[in-house]
């Protein structure tokens, strides 16, 4: 032992020389002279685990407790997963040179992963309530010195709330369901409610087995009473963790009942769209078992000169990111709505389709994320009827309808600024948000299989269409179609989205125009919406918009020390007679969490503001005398209600800086994703350039104007191929057995899944 200990040693000093640690090899082998004597007095044979630290090296110290989901985390992949990231230093200073390894865990699922750089990834199920997870860093040069630190691994949630939103009337109910990741075991699931609406739960049940994933339910039943529309949230938690998951329920006085789960299971042919399907082939296999799988949104229905028709949808959704062949099947719904069971391994999907062609996604010539397939026969609606786009019925369901195209002759709507859309979608069902930024230029990762393990590219779209809204979109929706609520005209197709810090949605969609000239060079054809007459779509919204979002935020110390500074500046500009009649503390609209200087103005006038002042930047809000002296006057644009139609000389000169800054911008840091064009929530008369930030390496310095225009940073995830959820009872396929198997327990991959 001692002889093992001292060749530790000499390998430490000469792996300080080499690191330029000449200064530090006295200290380093003091350390080893003590751990040498102390092993001389306890005369112990085999080498121990010391804890975290050995006197060599240590690792960071473990967290007490994660979830399946890895919640409380302190990491991230590239791609947004979360990560425990471990580290070893030697005690002299400087990283140590170790190898990682993982035991313990649960006696199916395992203990988890960890990637020689120490980014641990807990196992995705467990078949107990908790585990213990040991991770162990052995010194390279000399493996028989090791460093551990225990901590333990409880379920997490297996998806989110299944409906995650939906719409009641008063007095209806609707059933809530949560999925944990653990089969067996005896936790369970908590709900509790909260919001304006409040409403009543009844009593939680729980379904488990060794063989399918926990799973629990409530009813909600809403307020028979209902005045006005306002929202109300159930909260799911787990016992002892922190897990946890919530749902949205719209609960409106206009009587209408929207459940996205109708979106999501399989119809009776001919098919409705706005509905759940995908390539039959997309999942991601395990030898001969199906182990991950995608699915999305059949979006629309598109037609050739000749009365040909096709399914509109993402690439990713049908050609699955360029991996696919021509004429692989299209089915409704996807396989994540299907257990992962492929159309001809087991029942519970139907063949609509075969992929016909793509816009390729690794060809610079490209700009959108595009596929159609061949309508098989009687298979879908002919009429190109899209579910929930109608007008509302009788018993407060909304029928489907076709899209408008009367105004447009099938050709599709362009988009213009804070235009209201609404989608219909897989995961969401029928939703309501703005377009808030145009000619955005946007990078989107893409993986080659559904559980994101490999990494096919990252393209660059331009002149896209950015929509905000609360639970406008979410991962499963790729593919819908997003129209004009006011005639339900097609204006774009969605492919890509996530949550900005606020917690309202960020979508992107090509700009419908666009997407059927590029099919139609493809094809060598011209294509057109199949619909009907221009009609309302009866819109749904679910909660706050951006800029009332931003209002919400509180400042910090600093913030409000700044504003006192600039409040004193601010007002020496004060001039009725040049129209700026006051001058108040406020919150920017375009930076969230930052102080404002609100300058009242005459709403009579175009008066001319500096950006910023003191540092700070600057509100605009359009008013008159008398409201500012009688101290009626808003705090805030989102307040006001106040937000002008920006004029086309302001937005055509925004245009022109973006397009000279956006590449410089995306090309200097990593952190910038998306830059586009919108209008500014502190000055609506003036544009912003919307800028889309990484959440995870934000910037120390974000200027408040670039070249000349107003800045409004949007902090999300990036965008890629984001994970899905696979709905229950969970089993493995045999993708060459002519009916579903069942296996003893679900895998790591049965809660993986789509594109945005």
């Amino acid at each position: 032992m001692r002889l093992e200990v001292a060749r530790g040693c000499a390998n430490l000093k000469v792996a300080m020389r080499r690191a330029g640690l000449s200064g530090k090899i006295k200290s380093g082998l003091t350390i080893c002279a003590i751990a040498l004597a102390a092993l001389s007095v306890s005369g112990c044979s085999g080498v121990p685990t010391i804890g975290s630290s050995n006197g060599v090296f240590s690792i960071s110290a473990a967290p007490v407790s994660i979830d399946t989901n890895c919640t409380g985390c302190n990491a991230s992949t590239a791609a947004g997963i979360a990560v425990e990231q471990f580290s070893a230093r030697l005690a002299v200073g400087g990283a140590a040179d170790v190898r990682w390894s993982v035991s313990g865990g649960d006696s199916s699922a395992g203990a988890g992963t960890i990637t020689n750089r120490g980014q641990y990834t807990p196992p995705s199920y467990l078949t107990a309530d908790s585990v213990t997870v040991t991770v162990t860093a052995a010194l390279r040069s000399d493996p028989s010195l090791t460093a551990s630190a225990s901590f333990t691994v409880t379920p997490g949630f297996l998806q989110p709330l299944t409906p995650e939103n939906l719409a009641l009337s008063g007095g209806e109910t609707a059933t809530i369901t949560g999925y944990l990741a653990e089969a067996g075991g005896s936790v369970g699931i908590h709900f509790s409610l909260a919001g304006e609406s409040a409403g009543s739960l009844g009593v939680t049940n729980c379904v488990r087995g060794a063989k399918a994933f926990t799973y629990c339910t409530v009813v909600y039943t809403a307020p028979r009473v209902v005045s006005a529309s306002t929202s109300t949230y159930i909260s799911a938690g787990i016992a002892s963790t922190a897990a946890s998951q919530s749902a949205r329920i719209l609960v409106n006085a206009a009587g209408i009942s929207s459940n996205p789960a109708t979106h999501q299971t399989l119809q009776s042919a001919p098919i409705l769209l706005g509905s759940s399907g995908g390539n039959n082939n997309h999942y991601d296999a395990q030898g001969s078992r199906v182990s991950d799988c995608c699915g999305g949104t059949l979006g629309a229905l598109i037609q050739e000169r000749g009365g040909r028709q096709f399914l509109l949808s993402c690439n990713h959704v049908l050609a699955r990111s360029d991996q696919a062949s021509a004429g692989e099947m299209t089915i409704q719904p996807g396989l994540i709505d299907n257990s992962c069971t492929p159309n001809g391994a087991g029942s519970g999907t139907r063949p609509v389709g075969e992929l016909s062609a793509w816009l390729p996604l690794n060809s610079r010539a490209t700009n959108a994320d595009a596929a159609i397939a061949q309508v098989s026969s009687r298979a879908v609606n002919v009429s190109g009827a899209i579910l929930e786009l109608g007008a509302r019925q009788s018993n407060g369901a909304i029928a489907p309808a076709p899209p408008g195209i009367s105004s447009s002759g099938g050709k599709g709507e362009t988009a213009s600024l804070n235009l209201r859309v609404a989608k219909s979608g897989r995961t969401t069902g029928l939703t309501c948000g703005q377009v808030s930024a145009l000619d955005l230029d946007v990078e989107v990762d893409y993986y080659k299989d559904c559980g994101e393990t490999v990494r096919y590219l990252t393209k660059t779209f331009t002149n896209q269409i950015a929509v905000e809204g609360s639970q406008f979109s979410d991962a499963g929706d790729s593919g819908a179609l997003v129209v004009d609520a006011g005639n339900a005209e097609p204006v774009g197709l969605l492919f890509a989205g996530g949550v900005n810090s606020l917690g309202v949605t960020e979508a992107v969609a090509t700009p419908a125009p666009t997407v059927l000239a590029a099919l139609g060079a493809r094809q060598g054809s011209a294509f057109t919406f199949v619909g009907a007459a221009d009609h309302q779509v009866s819109c749904l919204s679910y909660g706050a918009s951006a800029s009332a979002a931003a209002q919400a935020r509180t400042l910090i110390g600093a913030q409000i020390a700044q504003l006192t500074k600039a409040l004193a500046q601010a007002r020496t500009i004060v001039n009725s007679s040049r129209g700026i009649f006051g001058v108040a503390a406020g919150k920017s609209g375009d930076r969230p969490g930052e102080a404002a200087v609100i300058f009242y103005v005459d709403e009579r006038l175009n008066t001319t503001l500096p950006q910023t002042i003191a540092g700070l930047r600057t509100e605009q809000i359009p008013t008159t005398a008398r409201t500012v002296s009688s101290g009626a006057a808003p705090q805030s644009i989102a307040e006001a209600g106040v937000m002008p139609a920006l004029s086309f000389a302001a937005f055509n000169q925004a245009v022109a800086i973006k397009r000279q800054a956006a590449r410089e911008l995306l090309r200097q840091n990593r952190a910038f994703f998306g830059i586009g064009v919108g209008q500014s929530f502190d000055n609506p008369r003036e544009a912003a350039l919307h800028v889309y930030v990484d959440r995870k390496q934000i910037p120390a310095k974000l200027p408040a104007t670039i070249a000349g225009l107003r800045t409004r940073y949007i902090f999300m995830d990036r965008l890629h191929v984001t994970r899905s959820y696979l709905q229950l009872p969970v089993r493995q396929t045999d993708r060459c057995a002519a009916s579903a198997q069942t296996d003893p327990l679900p895998t790591h991959a049965l809660r993986l899944g789509n594109l945005f």
